[in-house]
């Protein structure tokens, strides 16, 4: 009586629907768990078919499942659909069981019902995602994988296996390598170990071999995934085919070094005129053809950094190289690194050269004990930049004002809308500028 009560007190505790019926299907007990899953009462089902809980269209698992039960068998768990009283379809995880009387005839059967509809449409929202990522990850233009914390790849999307021809068994771990150009995998290998290790973020370009034979150039990108605890759990990574990118910026390299060419060869051809036009002025041949000389180290950088911006200790160091080592070493150079815009770097660069070659000439680099010091900062918005000399002969200041003045004072203070003074200290010469550091990053006419 006591095991009775106990397995009474089990059914009727039970989450699960546990239910009873003859091998006619007609329901003999019915537990509150059953209530809350179908929605009808016991006294409501209690003599009544196991059939009203099946839809039409599945009518005929009943009839499978009671010719198993007839035959002894036990109906392991299935999924399958099921009827609520509201009408009101629910997923039901089943399993059904003979039941034997003492003398081992068969009475009837044993039904458990498990209520799996929500689990069921996680499932279905689980293999969703996980098929929208896949798709995602095997339709994007990249070949994209998963490494292990310690870099051995685990995954790979199916761009990989299209360009590379090879199979999962062959690439895992750190089979990647065999697809790898002999004269850069040693390098990429290190370079890549050494990022794992100290779990910074990797970047590298190098050549990947395709199913064809071919290599083709990668811009590649890693990026640790950490989980709850901070500990990298995988890596994810991105190989970008930047092949036709290199050959244009080829291209693009070799087209303007043959436009620098033809410039060069331009000045060249005016040079010859002037020298042809100077008469017997060498003085003015000599200051036009530094002028020349000028323009020339200006557009050496400008084409070395693709028009791009120009650092302003690039730009200072193309333009006092005219000195020479030994007058060179007498200029002190100092400044933060601050980009200026080809035109802002072309004005500035002429001013340099003009003051340059006049302290050469008259000023504090005609000496040796003679210092020049070049300095620049960017602060509140300004960018200021100043040339000062000492221990130079007495200056003076000239009579009049020729081109040279224009290139030190009025053409940088008109277009680059900047104060800038010119002192002629007997002391030594001092002149500085000081504009807009947003136009000096931005100027381009």
């Amino acid at each position: 009586m006591l095991a009775e009560a106990h397995l009474s007190a089990i059914v009727q505790s039970s989450d699960d629907a546990i239910i009873s019926k003859n091998l006619e299907g007609i329901v003999v007990s019915w537990n509150p768990a059953a209530t809350r899953i179908f929605g009808w009462e016991e006294a409501e089902m209690v003599g009544q078919s196991i059939r009203r809980l099946i839809p039409p269209d599945r009518q005929s698992e009943e009839d499978d499942i009671l010719a198993r039960i007839g035959r002894g068998e036990r109906v392991k768990s299935f999924e399958t659909i099921r009827v609520r009283k509201d009408g009101r379809k629910i997923r039901v995880s089943l399993t059904v069981s003979p039941i034997f009387t003492p003398d081992g005839m068969i009475m009837g059967a044993s039904k458990i019902a498990r209520d799996v509809t929500e689990r069921h449409a996680a499932d279905l929202a689980l293999r969703d995602t996980d098929l929208r990522l896949r798709m995602l990850a095997d339709n994007i233009s990249q070949l994209a994988w998963i490494a292990a914390p310690d870099g051995g790849l685990t995954w790979y999307n199916k761009r990989w296996y299209d360009y590379t021809g090879t199979t999962f068994g062959t690439m895992q771990g750190w089979g990647w390598q065999a697809i790898h150009h002999p004269d850069h995998v040693e390098r990429v290998t290190e370079k890549f170990r050494g990022d794992i290790e100290a779990g910074r973020e990797w970047e590298d370009t190098f050549p990947l071999r395709g199913a064809d034979g071919q290599y083709c150039w990668f811009l590649s990108r890693a990026k640790p995934i950490r989980d709850q605890d901070g500990q990298i759990a995988y890596w994810f990574g991105t190989n970008t085919d930047v092949t036709e990118l290199l050959q244009k910026e080829e291209q693009i390299r070799v087209l303007l070094m043959e436009v620098n060419h033809r410039s060069k060869n331009m000045l060249a051809v005016v040079q010859a005129l002037a020298r042809r036009s100077g008469g017997t002025d060498p003085a003015f041949l000599e200051r036009f053809e530094n002028r020349l000389t000028s323009l020339s180290a200006n557009q050496d950088l400008l084409v070395r950094r693709g028009w791009a911006t120009i650092p302003m200790d690039e730009l200072a160091e193309a333009q006092l190289a005219i000195l020479g080592r030994e007058h060179r070493a007498q200029v002190r150079v100092e400044g933060p690194p601050i980009d200026l815009s080809p035109r802002s770097a072309e004005i500035i660069g002429m001013a340099l050269h003009e003051l340059a070659t006049n302290a050469l000439k008259y000023g504090a680099l005609s000496r040796p004990s003679g210092r020049v010091r070049l300095e620049w900062q960017e602060s509140d918005g300004r960018f200021r930049i100043a040339w000062s000399e000492t221990a130079g002969p007495p200056v003076q200041a000239p009579d009049g004002t020729g081109f040279g003045t224009t290139l030190i004072r009025h053409i940088p203070a008109r277009s680059l809308l900047a104060d800038v003074t010119l002192d002629y200290d007997p002391a030594g010469l001092r002149w500085s500028l000081d504009c807009d550091a947003t136009k000096a990053r931005t100027l381009n006419s």
